[in-house]
């Protein structure tokens, strides 16, 4: 997401069309760059380290080929360099230069083409320019982890080359993209060199991790410290990242649970508790669990993981923990 923006100027009409384009970008927080008023400098090469790791895109109102020259020695990695958007300064034509899709480029261009008078985009990128699907911005919108981004260039021509591609997934998050063509659901044993997964797994091919919720039943009065230990020996059987859990679940019996609810505020996760008519409502098939005697339920850890997650999808079976935590995992 973009926040943060520096704009670079490099002399007095390209700081005065900076001026000019700060009211369209009231939503962001932008610092303008000059040799005269705002952030000043006396030469680029020696305030560029610093911009390039403090903002999220640079907006250059310079020449092209000095923009290339100049950014040149710090380019690292698609996933982590900054946008780079080059506009003229009469602000009507804007080329996105870098990281067009992960470091928002394409989106800031398209953004102040769409609000400048007369402005005209020149995005290169050819997934946008033939409208073909791009996983890295399917994953960008839906904060998903992305793994072997290396992979993602072979998977990008061969949907741009009208070439299938193996999805492996499950069949909710399949059915959820909208772009299909060329695309094939298969299943995680039929994973080669031309696939892309959508698992919470581990697999040498482009993989994104879709954000996980973590269902938990305890016996009462389970102390917070008992919770947190079982919750991150569940995170590390799994190898699962803190970074990929999205919220937490549980049965509405648990709501005054203590422990749980100081394990959730300590973690800053939010938790939710539902109801057991809804956790029964579920059609997915559970583990057998205690809660079946006692409440009538058709569990507490797997289904309230499903009944808050996005997909309806159970990936991680429960786990017990000290005979007294149970936790599972759904996408």
């Amino acid at each position: 997401m973009l926040n943060k923006i520096a704009i670079i100027t490099i002399n007095n009409p390209s700081l005065e069309a900076a001026k000019k384009l700060l009211p369209y970008l009231k939503e962001f927080e932008v610092d303008i760059y000059s040799k005269i008023e705002f952030i000043t400098y006396k030469k680029l090469d020696d305030i560029l380290p610093s911009i390039w790791e403090k903002y999220d895109a640079i907006i250059a109102i310079l020449a092209l080929g000095a923009v290339v020259r100049k950014i040149a020695p710090y380019l690292k990695d698609k996933s982590s360099d900054p946008g780079v958007v080059v506009i003229n300064i009469a602000l009507d034509r804007i080329i996105s230069l870098l990281s067009g899709h992960l470091g928002g480029a394409n989106e800031l261009a398209n953004l102040l083409t769409q609000r400048l008078p007369n402005a005209i985009n020149f995005v290169t990128t050819a997934t946008d320019q033939t409208n073909t699907l791009a996983f890295e911005m399917l994953a960008k919108k839906r904060g998903w982890r992305i793994e072997n981004l290396k992979k993602l260039a072979n998977i990008s021509n061969r949907l741009l080359n009208k070439k299938e591609v193996k999805v492996a997934t499950y069949l909710a998050i399949f059915e959820s993209i909208e772009k299909k063509e060329n695309l094939r659901l298969v299943g995680f044993d039929e994973i080669d060199q031309n696939s892309v997964v959508i698992a919470p797994v581990k697999t040498e091919e482009l993989l994104f991790i879709p954000k996980i919720t973590i269902g938990i039943g305890c016996n009462r009065g389970t102390k917070k410290g008992v919770i947190k230990e079982g919750f991150y020996e569940f995170l590390n059987l799994h190898e699962i990242r803190r970074e990929d859990i999205k919220t937490l679940a549980s049965f509405e019996v648990k709501a005054d649970e203590e422990g749980l609810l100081e394990f959730a505020k300590e973690e800053n996760l939010k938790i939710e508790f539902f109801k057991k008519e809804e956790l029964n409502s579920l059609e997915n098939e559970f583990s057998p669990s205690k809660a079946t005697k006692f409440f009538d339920l058709k569990g507490v850890a797997e289904p309230s993981a499903v009944m808050a997650s996005e997909f309806k999808e159970l990936v991680f079976k429960k786990e017990v923990y000290f005979k007294s935590v149970t936790i599972a995992g759904a996408v």
